[in-house]
């Protein structure tokens, strides 16, 4: 959501840019749905984000366990 807010969307304009419906982008910022890799990179290349730099800084915030 952090991302999304950053760059001046909302959910149903991302959702718009991804040509899905808004609940695709409302469910995974709940946690009710998992991206996979590939959702992933295609919503970052929409919101202008690397991904490198992305996965490190959600990395950095991980707990040392699960």
């Amino acid at each position: 959501m952090e991302v999304r807010c950053d760059a001046g969307l909302s959910q149903a304009q991302l959702a718009k840019k991804l040509g899905k419906p808004p609940s695709f982008v409302g469910k995974y910022e709940l946690g009710e749905r998992r991206l996979d890799v590939i959702e992933l990179l295609f919503i970052l290349k929409v919101l202008e984000r690397e991904p490198c730099s992305f996965i490190k800084a959600v990395g950095d915030q991980l707990p040392e366990r699960l």
